[in-house]
């Protein structure tokens, strides 16, 4: 079965699924290009094969899996789906192999086969597991932690379930959004990946809304390959601007690149741009050094509804949104469906900061038509007249204790946080389609005599090249 018809089965089906269900599943259906790509990272020399594929769809990855793997001994699929396995049980009957495919939920199959010491252990796994956050209380989360297993999505239970499921050098191909790479909640899946098995190849999609561009989704997606109980060595890191790969480019990276040493969260970084280069006046000191601290902005609009007031008026203090700044500026107040002001009142007074120094602020999400993801603008004190100042849920606020920073000190920050050399190392860090203060937290920044000199220089509408051109010109 050819390329074009599977996709167009795909869109089809698609078309047909339940709007509601495919939220609740998060099903995302891989277009045939892509599957093709995954399947071609299998280690082909394995004898009789037994593949996986849970979550499978129309069986797409499967069928892809099959023009690579030769002599498979046997197929176990699972989808809950019934559009779907119509169109699983054709596709899959067509390559000629033994198969099974289970109409159950995959994550209490595959604990019931670990707990009971049952069902198949697999050579190979191709996967595109649903995208689902999992709530604390429910059934899928006490599952789960029967066998070890403490995460937060569907996705990345799926893939643990499917580690433990393999052989010993049994291989998996998955594609998956980058969100696990870092980040507080994902660490005990990082800590099993990395433990039980290589990473031998990832790739990225320069462009976050391609792979899975029929669907609308943003999330950036990556493909891992991972082999169980292998010794770890250098890894391949890919890139391509779609799912086409008519520019896919490659590269060999030394492990120590992806996970650092001494990093005891084990973030998993990906150095694709081949700029990113460590300048260790750039990158040598974290906030705490520098005695400044990033916190999510305080104040949710919704929770203190009946304080807010669309205009500045007696007994408010301006409450800054991203929409407030235009080009590094400043624009207050601003017409806008949102309101300007936030009412001074003992429920309030915790949320507020003090209008007492400069405060740089980072916006949480970027647009999808952004070029950079970190975008940072200045909080400049006497540019609003008020004792104390509200910052929207939207941002990300650098402080110091809770006070303004030195104005110098500010706009270097600035200055380096709006730098692309900062962005691309930032990207290689943080898998998020948003920037977490945890992340911003965790990034290491140039000393105070770095931030002097870019302060005393930078100013808010200064150029792309300007910023850049400056940052530069600090020299290892």
């Amino acid at each position: 079965m050819n390329a074009e018809i599977i996709d167009s089965i795909r869109l089809q089906v698609s078309a047909k699924l339940d709007s509601k269900n495919k939220s609740q599943f998060g099903q995302f259906m891989t277009s045939s290009k892509i599957a093709d790509h995954m399947a071609s990272l299998f280690d082909e020399k394995t004898h009789k094969p037994k593949l996986l594929d849970c979550g499978a769809g129309i069986g797409s990855l499967t069928l892809s899996a099959a023009k690579t793997l030769h002599d498979i001994q046997f197929i176990e699929l699972w989808e809950i789906d019934p559009i779907m396995r119509t169109y699983l049980e054709k596709n899959i009957v067509s390559l000629g192999v033994p198969f099974r495919i289970h109409t159950a939920d995959f994550i209490h199959s595959a604990v019931s086969f670990l707990l009971e010491k049952t069902g198949e252990r697999f050579t190979h796994a191709i996967i595109n597991p649903p995208y689902k956050k999992i709530s604390s209380h429910s059934e899928h989360k006490k599952t789960l932690r029967k066998v070890g297993i403490e995460t937060v999505n569907l996705y990345s239970a799926f893939l643990a379930l499917t580690i433990m499921l393999m052989e010993q050098n049994g291989q998996i191909v998955a594609i998956i959004p980058r969100s696990f790479c870092n980040g507080l909640y994902y660490k005990p899946f990082r800590t099993q990946l990395l433990k039980e098995c290589s990473i031998d190849h990832i790739h990225i999609f320069e462009s976050r809304n391609k792979a899975f561009k029929d669907d609308d989704v943003l999330q950036e997606n990556i493909i891992i390959k991972l082999t169980k109980g292998k010794e770890q060595s250098d890894v391949v890191i890919s890139l391509s601007h779609d799912q086409h790969f008519s520019d896919y480019q490659e590269k060999i990276v030394s492990f120590k690149d992806v996970v650092k040493e001494k990093d005891n969260e084990r973030f998993i970084h990906i150095p694709v741009h081949e700029q990113v280069v460590l300048n260790s006046q750039l990158f040598s000191v974290g906030l705490k050094e520098l005695s400044i601290s990033v916190s999510t902005g305080a104040v949710v609009d919704f929770r203190v509804k009946e304080y807010l007031k669309q205009e500045p008026a007696e007994n408010t203090v301006p409450l800054l949104y991203p929409h407030h700044f235009v080009n590094g500026e400043l624009i207050y107040p601003k017409q806008h469906k949102k309101p300007n002001a936030l009412r001074v009142a003992p429920e309030t007074e915790k949320w507020l900061m003090p209008s007492d120094g400069f405060y740089v602020i980072v916006k949480r999400f970027s647009a999808k038509e952004e070029k950079k993801r970190v975008v940072a603008y200045l909080f400049n004190p006497n540019e609003i007249k008020a004792t104390k100042i509200g910052f929207e849920n939207h941002w990300n606020v650098f402080h110091s204790n809770k006070h303004g920073i030195d104005e110098t000190l500010a706009r270097g920050l600035a200055c380096f946080l709006n730098s692309t050399g900062f962005d691309n190392c930032f990207r290689v860090f943080s898998g998020h389609t948003q920037v977490n203060a945890t992340d911003l937290k965790n990034m290491q920044y140039p000393n105070f005599d770095v931030l002097d000199k870019l302060g005393h220089q930078y100013h808010p509408t200064m150029t792309q090249q300007q910023i850049d051109e400056l940052v530069a010109g600090i020299k290892e």
